[in-house]
């Protein structure tokens, strides 16, 4: 194999090793940060809460937001509340279609501040499906989580005293609804 025909070869296997890894980059950025709580991601558990620990309890405040061109209203049960890390705890938030046809919607979510992403654990959570509301129609969707004692012991977050958990939902768009 002469030179001019390796660099061509080692320039198209670049190129298609590239493209690969630029269909790839967002999923596997997406499983890094639920995985470790990178950038205030909540981390996704399959267990149950360790159980409340008797620690000072920590603010839970809970945000809403809906991306403009999805017809819903979207708003938390409560506003804010206090527990002790490692109780399970459960809220909700209420979603309400406002049009005369089925919308979907998708909601991606994030805690504040960022360090605390890797204590916040969901065990249940409406986000981590697509929802569909009828006409009219309106949900409760919970939410069930704790907070990992953990955050009480390490020093960039044992001085928190309260954690943001934040949804935004956006529209999906549903082979029904295209069609």
């Amino acid at each position: 194999m002469n030179r001019n025909t390796r660099t061509a070869l080692f320039a198209a296997l670049l190129v298609c090793g590239m493209t690969g890894m630029a269909f790839a980059s967002v999923p596997l950025y997406r499983i890094f940060c639920e995985a470790t709580g990178f950038g205030g991601t909540p981390i996704r558990v399959t267990g149950d809460a360790p159980g409340a620990v008797s620690a000072t309890a920590i603010g839970i405040r809970f945000d809403a937001n809906i991306e403009p061109t999805l017809p819903w209203k979207f708003e938390p049960e409560q506003a804010r509340i206090r527990i002790e890390p490692g109780a399970r705890t459960t809220i909700a938030y209420f979603a309400k279609n406002l049009t005369g046809r089925t919308t979907t919607g998708q909601a991606v979510f994030n805690v504040t501040p960022e360090q605390a992403g890797k204590y916040f654990s969901k065990i249940e959570c409406f986000c981590f499906t697509e929802q569909t509301l009828k006409a009219g129609e309106e949900a409760r969707m919970p939410v069930v989580f704790f907070v990992d004692p953990k955050l009480r012991t390490d020093p960039t977050t044992r001085d928190i005293d309260e954690i943001t958990l934040s949804y935004t939902f956006y529209p999906v768009e549903t082979a029904s609804a295209a069609s």
